[in-house]
């Protein structure tokens, strides 16, 4: 049996295709978006959809959330296909997130840390109540939030970087020291996934994670899936300075800067089976843009996987395999929207299957009924 009853299709799939743009401009009172409009006023899911689509460019960024309707597992769709169009011009060093311009940092191990604690933008004290004046906005009023704001400022100057948090512990023994290696990083772009995998691939594959779905599995491990309750040492937001080698020199310059979300959270205390010491343990999260959610439980899954790979799996939040081919929202898109396509041969098969089925019951029946 053959697709014939799509044939012909192809002026259907451009009407549908026209009308999601008619949808789209039809309210003819309202004025087109701005890119710039998008990544201001839509900050936090501008932020999803450039972490979720592993490419840091904002306008692109901007642009797909426009050319998706809003639509965040699509718009990443659209820099993920992007990306894998451009060509790889070289590499950067290894980057200290201590050198971070930090616009938010907080941590809830300690009440007074290094630099203090930064709240910056957040809706953490939000009472979770409806603006009712956000209904009617104009141009001035944004002004006015603008300029109330700069006439507070008070001008003092904050420090270039503030120390690590996690630092102090591992100063003090509590946690194990670093261990610099020279290993590549798995680059989870131009090589396939084979478990086990190695720590980069498994960072690198939840960096980009969509951000329900690794809170989903992040989130079962809190409720007691796991070892429950950690820590957080530090979560910071802020922009990144990003280097490359000078293409003469061969000397790390900066080029620009990349806004970030950081955590690194501590849990409790393990066994080293190599030294024999104790040691806290912890997990480490990171992702562009400013996405916190994501950004924790990355370093919760980070924390449980350690713990699987060490003790043996205990739960579906400590199984590498489960978790990391779970939390790709492009993958798990795909599969899903696919059973939206033409499946009438299968169907049919399934039917076939069906009727056959049933005839085999009634004839067994009637058999059975007239043997007794």
């Amino acid at each position: 049996m053959s697709y014939v009853p799509i044939k012909g299709g192809q002026k259907a799939i451009q009407e549908s295709a026209n009308v999601l743009d008619f949808l789209r401009c039809s309210d003819i009172k309202g004025d087109p978006v701005s890119l710039s409009c998008i990544e201001s006023q839509f900050s936090y899911l501008h932020s999803r959809v450039l972490s979720e689509g592993g490419l840091y460019d904002r306008d692109l960024a901007s642009l797909a959330i426009k050319q998706s309707a809003g639509d965040p597992l699509e718009a990443a769709y659209y820099l993920r296909a992007y990306r894998s169009t451009r060509p790889r011009l070289g590499d950067t060093p290894v980057h200290d997130t201590s050198k971070m311009r930090l616009i938010r940092r907080i941590s809830s191990a300690f009440k007074d840390i290094p630099g203090g604690q930064i709240l910056g933008p957040s809706t953490d004290f939000s009472q979770r109540m409806f603006r009712f004046d956000l209904l009617d906005e104009s141009p001035e009023s944004f002004n006015k939030v603008v300029s109330e704001w700069l006439q507070g400022d008070s001008n003092e100057e904050l420090p270039d970087s503030f120390p690590k948090v996690i630092e102090i512990l591992r100063e003090d023994g509590l946690l194990p020291p670093r261990v610099d290696t020279n290993n590549q990083p798995f680059d989870i772009t131009r090589e396939p996934i084979v478990f086990p995998v190695p720590r980069s691939a498994q960072l690198s594959i939840m960096s980009r994670a969509e951000t329900g779905g690794i809170l989903a599995l992040g989130y079962s491990n809190m409720r007691g899936y796991g070892d429950v309750h950690p820590t957080i040492a530090e979560l910071r937001v802020g922009y990144l300075p990003v280097e490359v080698p000078h293409p003469i020199t061969g000397e790390n310059i900066e080029i620009g800067e990349v806004l970030i979300t950081e955590c690194e959270l501590v849990a409790s205390h393990q066994v080293d089976p190599e030294t024999g010491k104790v040691y806290l343990s912890s997990g480490y999260g990171v992702c562009f843009g400013h996405n916190e959610t994501k950004a924790i439980c990355m370093a919760i899954l980070d924390r449980s996987l350690d713990n699987g790979r060490r003790f043996g799996v205990r739960n579906p939040s400590e199984d590498a395999e489960f978790v990391l081919q779970h939390i790709d929202g492009i993958d798990s898109m795909g599969f899903a929207v696919h059973y939206k396509m033409p499946h009438y041969v299968t169907f049919e098969s399934d039917l076939d299957r069906a009727r056959k089925t049933q005839d085999q019951m009634e004839k067994l029946e009637k058999k059975i009924d007239n043997e007794l």
